[in-house]
């Protein structure tokens, strides 16, 4: 599985991330966790509004941070 934060760098976009590998860590699944800052990329993906969570090349949310508990249901 690949996961992607999309955003600029701000600190929700960090909040995400780091959210993001404790929800991983804790379902203890095979995961890579990136983030991607490069305003190109996140383009690509449609992505109007930053932090946006990626999972396997899908949008699932975007414009918001998600707590730990959120993520593991986009994750299982």
């Amino acid at each position: 599985m690949i996961i992607k934060i999309l955003g600029s760098g701000c600190s929700n976009c960090k909040k995400l991330y780091d959210n993001t590998k404790e929800a991983v860590k804790e379902l203890g699944i095979d995961a890579t966790v990136e983030k991607v800052e490069d305003f190109k990329e996140i383009m690509a993906y449609g992505v109007m509004k930053t932090p946006a969570l990626v999972v396997d090349g899908k949008v699932k949310v975007m414009g918001r941070v998600l707590k730990v508990e959120d993520i593991k249901k986009y994750l299982k």
